[in-house]
């Protein structure tokens, strides 16, 4: 059975990374866009990366530029807007597809899932999050409109992290 584990990505300065690296942390996978009316979702994002960061939840940022071009920018672009405009820490990864014959792997994984409240199926916009439990099992995933530090996602990672 596939894990979110089994994965490898690039950060947004190109570097591989192995998403085994996130193994015994919780992850909140989001699709991100810099010039989204949901564009101000990275300050709580960034919230919640200090409020849990030390205590097992990773955010981690994916641009994507498939939805009314929101994320037209370089990677480097994007790396400078999320530090200076939302003094984003979080990881953040290369510019990736997440419906559509470009889809990464990652989000084939992460979209096959059945998931709670929203089920599997393609994206529908900037910032839907998926939240993925410690051995790499996609558990919740969350329509854009859902803001981050809403009661649902806070209540779903507190008991992923008790």
């Amino acid at each position: 059975m596939a894990s979110f584990h089994d994965f490898s990505v690039k950060d947004i300065t190109g570097s591989a990374v192995a998403l085994s690296e996130y193994k015994g942390r919780v992850c909140l996978v989001v699709n991100v866009a810099s010039a989204c009316g949901l564009t101000p979702h990275y300050g709580g994002l960034q919230k919640l990366h200090e409020r849990y960061g030390d205590k097992g939840l990773s955010v981690l940022g994916f641009p994507c530029n498939q939805f009314g071009a929101q994320e037209p920018g370089t990677e480097s672009e994007i790396q400078t807007f999320c530090e200076t405009k939302y003094a984003v820490k979080f990881p953040m990864f290369s510019k990736i597809d997440v419906n559509g014959d470009g889809k990464h792997p990652v989000y084939e994984f992460l979209t096959s899932e059945s998931t709670e409240p929203d089920g599997p199926g393609d994206i529908g916009w900037n910032f839907a999050k998926f939240l993925v439990d410690k051995e790499g099992n996609v558990v919740h995933r969350f329509g854009p409109q859902t803001e981050p530090e809403s009661d649902e996602i806070i209540g779903a990672i507190d008991k992923l992290l008790a």
